[in-house]
């Protein structure tokens, strides 16, 4: 058995346990999969943006228990140091560190524009006032990676915590059918064909559970 465990909720509905759970991938650990139900409250709270913290994913590893997606990547990292987690280089490193920092703390609107959901898909859909700077900064930072270090993803040919980071953006632009420059559509086609991207969206579109309040076009 797994020394290490990572409970998730909802594949569907929850950007932050995928971050986790691609995370735990990227970093090859060998971990066993909890399932938080959606009839938690603190759950469905959670993916509704209605709670005041988040504690899924949460990885529990030999003692520790970290639940914050950037600590879960930092522990990673510590752990396996050798890993492509973070860019090797130190300035390029830090560059990571910037934009999935600001991944993981920005884009209030966006989230709440757009909320996560896989099993979804809305054509057309109206993109409110408030989310399109959220929408050209991401593909600004998108740009700018891919630009300087030649892609196909934000930091060159091997995936890093920042692809962990913007992945479920990906599936959000997906989902809501936002139109994309060349560079951003031809980067979220890389990541939606990340294997382990791949896994996550069959299982999440197998889930049975659903939450009305984000199943309807609003």
């Amino acid at each position: 058995m797994s020394a290490a465990v990572l409970t998730v909720s909802s594949k569907n509905y929850s950007s932050w346990a995928m971050r986790g759970w691609l995370l735990c991938k990227l970093a090859k650990l060998d971990f066993t999969e909890r399932k938080a139900s959606l009839d938690d409250p603190d759950m469905r709270a959670e993916l509704l943006l209605l709670s005041p913290s988040f504690l899924v994913p949460c990885l529990e590893h030999k003692g520790a228990k970290v639940w914050d997606t950037l600590a879960i990547a930092e522990y990673l990292y510590e752990l396996f140091p050798k890993s492509d987690l973070f860019p090797d280089d130190i300035i390029v490193r830090a560059h990571c560190r910037s934009i999935s920092g600001e991944m993981h703390s920005g884009f209030a609107n966006l989230r709440s524009a757009l909320p996560m959901n896989l099993k979804g898909h809305f054509p057309k859909f109206r993109i409110w006032a408030g989310a399109a700077p959220d929408i050209k900064r991401i593909t600004d930072i998108w740009q700018e990676c891919i630009k300087s270090y030649g892609g196909p993803y934000l930091f060159g040919k091997k995936l890093t915590v920042a692809d962990a980071m913007y992945a479920p953006v990906c599936t959000r632009f997906k989902t809501y059918d936002v139109k994309l420059d060349p560079v951003s559509a031809a980067y979220q086609e890389a990541v939606l064909a990340w294997p382990a991207v791949q896994e996550w969206t069959k299982e999440a579109l197998e889930e049975p559970e659903d939450l009305d309040e984000l199943d309807v076009e609003f």
